[in-house]
């Protein structure tokens, strides 16, 4: 692949950001907070902490967040989808039977939506019911997926800060709005009280530079984030910037797009710090749909007036904030790009696939991702083209592919078919789907079988996720999922083509300016765990947590083992399965020996960014119902952090462990999950983890991080739905 990249200079800046200054909080607008002041101090705050401060409750006075804090906050928003039946019994469980406010809530079907047994029939009502009940707004199934309802109704702001019980919430980034995945308990606990809890991450600015040329569209720009930068985000709130004219190349579709797949790349948030003339074009179209064709309450979310008092005042965080890590894309040096096969930290410049006639099986123009009016009139107008070389026919896809549209929403399907978009891929040969998640989280028809190939314009190719573990999955924009659809191998519209002297993509680290040479940056501006404030001293346990653990390790060696092959999306929407049923499951995408392999009380062990991908819980709670009280991690995916603080399982990184285990077992068979004959055992009292390296092998001790008192709490109550609970019946 041909890149030239830029590696860090020597000399960052390793300072942490300046302490809290005093000064009231306001949840008003940002004109009191970018200028905050006491004296001659001054904390300076990027544009993540900004929206944050706006919605942090319970501060002490005067105090301004910063990455590292624990902080409670009351998003403007929070999206829940057919998983809101099992948030609804989380919710009563914990003995709550008020809706703190309905107007903070959404609930859309959109997962399961082809799936008419009586059992998938009877949890809709239910939903529908609990969502009358509570004046909640419902968008029921066929509207479209929740995501894009969100921006595209007005529940998601510009400046505001939105979560959603689904990985996919880093989407309202696209249009401005501070957004991060949470979890069904997390979704619980903020129906009954409104709030949620977070830990501010570190902050890293994207500088994007730069224009897009013909053929190059936002969803080559995240696939190919993804490949060049694998590990830089993971966990992280990024920020995009760059020039007007390089951000006016971004439409915010393609911009929604980023974000969205932003999740793949592994970040906590992603949000486009540009509040600019294609985002209040944006805006201004939907204001104007919603007085023509949407409801009274669409128009008191999304209306001129509301859009003027926006950018009288935008969003902005400091220009001389610091940022725990700067990356720059030269847009102008990218091209088509398409991800996989199986990963989408993989992936390959269109231009080399080609060549090697990758057969395609089935293709998919779907998903919260790209299936939007544009991305159907892109996959249009390759069929159209084409029909220039066909005496004006439209032609049809190859007779081996199938191909499946469904649309992001009814409205966006509405609009394509207005345009005629809609009925060209029909006519090419299109199976129509309702809108919806479909095929990309793994339900319902045109799913890929063994030894199949697929590609799609979705956001996640993981192993098993649309199909067969033996298929293979790549993922592209909507144009190449048409063109290959057409010619049945991978392949390219001929839009884009090569500049002469071509010499690769240029990325690397810094602004991508001469003189970024010594950027400010910090090598990390979050405190380890035990030193940040709130921590806990050196040996002091809350009642009720364990005050060590012990057990034989059995190591998973595979880094990115994602949420889908931990537990299954074919039962992720199935709430009847037994505690039994769960454990069976655990690890069936990654291992299909794993449940005859692990026992109780063993201790998982696996490599970098565990439990990334989507947020379903299971994939913590199914290795609780295979009785395993801890894993251990390079590091971890921050849906899978969250869910395993939530549901009680303790989880701790050791990359030192990883390492060891590497090196140890590097010359054997590849083995999925081995049985070490490693003993470890974790002194949670004193922070330090022994590991026997099997019967008569090194024995050896390592210091690990404490566990802050707000996260024992949590799990020392049994987990969020138990702390809750306890909250909620205090006097």
């Amino acid at each position: 692949m041909l890149c030239r990249i830029v590696r860090p200079s020597t000399s960052t800046w390793t300072a942490c950001l300046p302490p809290a200054s005093s000064v009231g909080h306001t949840t008003q607008t940002f004109l009191q907070s970018t200028l905050r002041s006491v004296g001659q101090k001054r904390l300076i705050q990027t544009l993540t902490e900004k929206i944050l401060q706006q919605y942090a409750v319970g501060l002490p006075e005067g105090k301004l967040v910063r990455s590292g804090d624990y902080v409670s906050v009351q998003p403007a928003a929070c999206l829940t989808h057919d998983n809101t039946w099992p948030c609804a019994l989380k919710f009563m469980s914990m003995g709550a039977t008020k809706i703190h406010d309905p107007k903070q809530l959404v609930t859309a079907i959109d997962h399961a939506v082809q799936d008419v047994s009586e059992s998938n029939l009877k949890k809709l009502r239910q939903i529908r019911e609990f969502a009358e009940t509570h004046g909640i707004v419902h968008y029921p199934a066929g509207h479209g997926i929740g995501h894009q309802l969100m921006v595209q109704e007005g529940h998601s702001w510009p400046g505001s800060f939105a979560v959603a019980s689904d990985s996919h919430a880093t989407h309202y980034g696209g249009i401005g709005c501070l957004s991060t995945p949470l979890v069904r308990t997390d979704a619980a606990g903020i129906w009954a009280t409104g709030r949620t809890w977070l830990r501010i991450p570190p902050v890293i600015r994207v500088n994007l530079t730069g224009t897009l040329p013909a053929g190059v569209t936002g969803k080559d720009v995240i696939v190919a984030l993804c490949t060049l930068f694998p590990t830089d985000v993971h966990n992280l709130a990024v920020e995009f910037h760059g020039s007007e004219e390089t951000m006016a190349s971004l439409l915010v579709d393609d911009r929604l797009t980023i974000c969205n797949m932003s999740c793949e790349w592994g970040v906590w948030s992603a949000i486009f710090a540009a509040y600019d003339k294609t985002l209040e074009g944006w805006l201004r179209n939907k204001a104007t749909d919603a007085v023509k064709s949407k409801g009274q309450a669409t128009q008191e979310r999304i209306n001129h007036k509301r859009i003027d008092e926006l950018f009288a005042n935008p969003p902005t965080g400091d220009s001389n904030a610091v940022f725990a890590k700067q990356l720059y894309l030269d847009l102008s040096t990218l091209s088509p790009y398409v991800s996989g096969p199986n990963s989408v930290k993989v992936a390959t410049p269109l231009g080399e696939l080609i060549p090697r006639n990758i057969k395609v099986d089935r293709a998919y123009i779907l998903s919260c991702t790209n299936a939007r009016s544009s991305d159907f009139a892109a996959a249009a107008k390759v069929f159209r083209n084409a029909a220039k070389a066909n005496s004006g026919k439209i032609p049809r896809i190859a007779d081996s592919v199938q191909l499946y549209i469904a649309a992001a929403s009814l409205s966006e399907q509405k609009a394509a078919e207005d345009s005629g978009d809609w009925q060209v891929l029909l006519e090419a040969g299109a199976q129509e789907l309702p809108p919806g998640c479909a095929a990309c989280i793994g339900l319902g028809a045109g799913l890929l079988e063994d030894n199949e190939v697929g590609i799609s314009s979705s956001n996640r190719n993981f192993v098993g996720r649309m199909g067969s573990r033996a298929s293979q999955a790549y993922l592209s924009s909507p144009e190449v999922v048409a063109a290959s659809a057409l010619s049945g191998t991978i392949s390219g519209t001929g839009v884009y083509k090569t500049p002469a002297g071509y010499s690769g993509v240029e990325y690397g680290y810094g602004t991508g300016q001469e003189e970024s040479a010594e950027v400010q940056q910090l090598d990390s501006s979050v405190e380890p765990e035990g030193t940040a404030e709130g921590s806990s001293a050196s040996g002091n346990l809350l009642p009720g947590f364990p005050e060590e653990i012990s057990g034989e390790i059995i190591f998973l060696d595979k880094d990115n083992l994602d949420t889908d092959a931990i537990y299954p999306g074919k039962l992720t929407y199935q709430d009847n399965v037994s505690k039994e049923g769960m454990a069976e499951a655990c690890m069936m995408n990654y291992d299909p020996d794993f449940n005859s392999v692990a026992k109780a009380s063993d201790i998982i062990v696996s490599g970098f960014n565990f439990g990334c991908g989507s947020s379903r819980e299971q994939a913590a709670t199914s290795i609780l119902a295979k009785e395993i009280p801890l894993v251990v991690a390079g590091s971890f995916g921050n849906v899978f952090s969250r869910n395993s603080i939530n549901n009680a399982l303790l989880c701790l990184e050791s990359t030192k462990l990883v390492e060891r285990l590497r090196a140890t077992f590097s010359d054997s068979s590849k083995v999925p999950t081995r049985r070490t004959g490693w003993t470890l055992t974790w002194n949670v009292k004193n922070s330090t983890l022994e590991v026997q390296e099997g019967e008569g092998g090194e024995t050896w001790k390592e210091k690990v991080s404490e566990i802050p008192p707000t996260v024992q709490d949590i799990i020392a109550a049994g987990g969020l739905e138990a702390w809750v609970k306890r909250e909620i019946q205090r006097p």
